[in-house]
């Protein structure tokens, strides 16, 4: 099997199954889904959805949480991996938006890789989810099963290469998609330490590993 007909079952195997499907994590506006990206890093999803509620009900937005301190936020977002860092970054992220973008959140990537504490993947996720553009964001999820379906090369060694490789061949429709398909699939079935390859649609039919 090449490379595009691996891509090609994939692909309709997830369009079939999960025709709709989108973040795990909650939020109500732009900003509060940029704030609960950048907190997920190294964190579950399931963890953010339990210290969002709060944080959010006392900075709903960009203006009110630019009025914080970082030692206030903490409080909120304690239980998180790397509370003390995020909490920093959340405010100095919310003072840049008021400062420069009247507290909206920016749509070009640009501009929201300029933002305290967002890097390419954060920016990413918001260009699919709340802009709709076709933007792959790579996590631990999507880079490691990306290697194991040998989607991407090994020589695709950082989270940019694999973007770049999964944009050659997964369609712009399906882009925004693809992306929760093969986190979605990492968190549930391709796990890091034990896949579940006794669940998995693609163990008999495209894994290299069984091939």
């Amino acid at each position: 099997m090449n490379k595009k007909e691996r891509y090609a079952t994939l692909l309709n195997y997830f369009r079939e199954q999960m025709p709709v499907v989108t973040t795990e994590l909650e939020f109500a506006s732009a900003f509060q889904l940029l704030c609960a990206t950048l907190l997920s890093a190294q964190c579950t999803d399931k963890r953010i959805n339990q210290v969002t509620p709060a944080l959010f009900a006392r900075y709903p937005d960009a203006k009110a949480m630019a009025q914080a301190e970082p030692e206030e936020v903490f409080e909120y977002v304690r239980s998180v991996s790397y509370p003390n860092s995020k909490a920093k970054h959340l405010v100095e992220m919310s003072r840049m938006l008021v400062e420069r973008f009247d507290g909206e959140v920016p749509s070009s990537m640009d501009d929201l890789v300029q933002l305290p504490g967002v890097g390419r993947k954060t920016a990413n996720v918001m260009q699919a989810v709340w802009f709709g553009r076709a933007a792959m964001a790579v996590d631990t999820h999507v880079f490691r099963v990306s290697h194991r379906l040998g989607l991407v090369p090994a020589k695709a060694n950082t989270p940019l290469k694999v973007e770049q490789e999964l944009m050659k061949y997964i369609p712009a429709e399906d882009v925004p998609n693809a992306h929760h398909w093969l986190l979605l699939h990492g968190r549930y079935i391709c796990t890091s330490r034990k896949p579940h390859c006794e669940k998995c649609p693609f163990a008999n039919g495209i894994c290299p590993k069984n091939i």
